[in-house]
């Protein structure tokens, strides 16, 4: 009942941008903190940007000044600004969110979106 959806990804050139977004969708009372993880081919998952949901951010050492978190509490939606991309940074980007949604479960729960590809060509 409750879905996370991102959207955005694609092919860039290395120095490009790309804004990806990822709303949530469902019987949601509340969401707590939201982020974004990637996944590189053959590596593990990991953490790029996280926000709390009064707003303050944080961001890996290897994206900070290039990548920019956001949310829009509104319409249950997290983006990642994306500036000067790398070719290290190609990889599966996903979302996750701490969603409260009342018929699905008493607590927060963790959700995650399917991932939206980053292609960045040298």
């Amino acid at each position: 009942q409750v879905q996370l959806v991102e959207s955005g990804g694609g092919l860039v050139q290395a120095g490009g941008s790309l804004r990806l977004s990822c709303a949530a969708s469902g019987s949601i009372l509340s969401i707590a903190g939201m982020s974004w993880y990637r996944q590189a081919p053959g590596k593990q998952r990991e953490l790029v940007a996280s926000i709390t949901s009064s707003g303050s951010t944080n961001h890996v050492d290897s994206v900070k000044g290039r990548f920019t978190i956001s949310r829009d509490n509104a319409k249950n939606t997290v983006y990642l600004q994306m500036n000067s991309l790398k070719p290290e940074d190609t990889a599966v980007y996903y979302c996750k969110a701490a969603i409260w949604a009342p018929q699905v479960s008493p607590h927060y729960m963790d959700y995650w979106g399917k991932g939206t590809l980053v292609t960045v060509s040298s």
